[in-house]
């Protein structure tokens, strides 16, 4: 089973849905393609093969043993003419047995007279519906005790696959309708409301406890995506708008114990309802979603592997360009959600902006710290510094004691005759 992702959307053909062996029923992936008749079939004839290579490798091995060889052939002669033996005393009493045999019929006959469909009684044949809705009322009753006993058992590895999808689909938060394809305008009352009852189905399947009513929530989803497909495009839709909406579904509801409950359907689940009819329509698309889910990668979204990678980590948000173009019959609530998610993406990319800018400054500081310090111990090596003795005091200028300075006389005044 191939999924294509295309420009006019995600396109799965009609014949991809069903069994690879050609049967005309609905495969599944938890069959490995086939539907469910046919993945019997396919186990027993690969168990069977098994059980003849154990063989025949159990006969080489024994084969050389020749006691024990020959004491198994002869346990198997004694066991063959103990039954001959046995039937020939059983010919001594024929008169004996004879009567028993004959009264014995007689009430295997009556029985299957009271049970069958043609009784001189008058019964009627039991029509095929009470027939299933017998099975469903015996399903109910098992399941319901049994439920928490098989349900995501421990000896399966069900629980790590629903934490491992819980995890993409959350990644995969940022997915649009538009790179999807789905032709849903939830900008319509009806459609919106159409996709919150599609949403809360696929919740909900995880609250059923009987396999068949879990069925039921997905067919119930996938009829309101049908509707809303219809009333976007004013025709029926098609399985080529089916998909993709289904897909969009799963991520924006993020249905708790996904994988859990997809395994619980097909292994407990009536397998009629899973190889034909609407029911196996529905759950066969919801496993390829799944399955679109976890192989889903830039390709598949028409986007760059770097757009890609941007989304998936984090940095950006496809959504950012979508709220500048707002209707205005759109919620106000809504509006305001989508601004503060803008707003805490900004801040997020505000504060790892400023985070690393941080750390780029300590490290400046711890490299311009050691190279100031080097600098300096360059110098000193270079330059060593010369400690000299401390100077005399020298004399004040106007002190009398001019010899020992050597200091010419101070001037005297002169008086000139006017």
């Amino acid at each position: 089973m191939s999924l294509k992702s295309e420009r006019r959307g995600i396109h799965v053909d009609q014949s991809e849905l069903l069994c690879k062996k050609g049967c005309g029923y609905y495969g599944n992936p938890a069959w490995q393609g086939f539907c469910s008749k046919c993945w019997r079939e396919e186990y027993h004839k690969a168990r069977q093969k098994q059980i003849q290579d154990d063989w025949e490798l159990a006969e080489r091995y024994t084969v050389p043993n020749s006691f024990n060889f020959r004491l198994q052939r002869e346990e198997e002669e004694a066991y063959a003419s103990s039954q001959s033996t046995q039937g020939a005393q059983s010919l001594t009493f024929s008169k004996f047995e004879e009567k028993k045999t004959n009264e014995k019929t007689r009430k295997v006959t009556t029985v299957k007279k009271f049970f069958s469909a043609s009784s001189r009684t008058g019964a009627k044949k039991v029509s095929p519906e009470k027939v299933e809705k017998a099975m469903d009322q015996i399903e109910k009753y098992i399941m319901t005790r049994l439920y928490k006993y098989v349900f995501c058992p421990e000896t399966t590895d069900d629980e790590k696959k629903d934490l491992v999808v819980q995890k993409r689909i959350r990644a995969l938060h940022w997915v649009t309708p538009q790179m999807l394809c789905v032709p849903v305008n939830e900008e319509i009352p009806e459609v919106s409301d159409m996709v919150v009852k599609a949403i809360t189905d696929i919740i909900e399947m995880d609250s059923k406890r009987v396999p068949r009513d879990k069925l039921a929530c997905i067919t119930q989803c996938s009829k309101h995506i049908f509707n809303a497909i219809k009333i976007t495009k004013n025709e029926p839709a098609s399985a080529d708008d089916f998909l993709p909406t289904l897909i969009y579904i799963v991520l924006k509801g993020n249905p708790p114990r996904l994988q859990s409950n997809i395994q619980y359907i097909t292994r407990f689940c009536n397998p009629s309802r899973l190889m034909t009819g609407e029911d196996g329509y529905y759950f066969t698309n919801l496993c390829c979603a799944v399955a679109f889910i976890e192989k889903l990668d830039a390709q598949s979204l028409n986007l760059s592997q770097e757009d890609f990678d941007r989304y998936m980590s984090g940095q950006t948000s496809p959504k950012k360009q979508e709220s500048e173009n707002w209707s205005s019959d759109v919620c106000l609530g809504v509006k305001q959600m989508y601004k503060n998610l803008d707003l805490l993406s900004q801040l997020n990319e505000r504060q790892e902006r400023i985070v690393s800018e941080a750390k780029k400054l300590e490290k400046d500081l711890i490299d311009w710290t050691d190279g100031i310090t080097k600098e300096v111990q360059d110098i000193v090596e270079k330059y060593p510094l010369e400690i000299k003795p401390k100077n005399q005091p020298l004399a004040a200028i106007d002190s009398e004691n001019v010899e020992n300075d050597k200091l010419p006389p101070p001037l005297q005044p002169q008086v000139y005759a006017g």
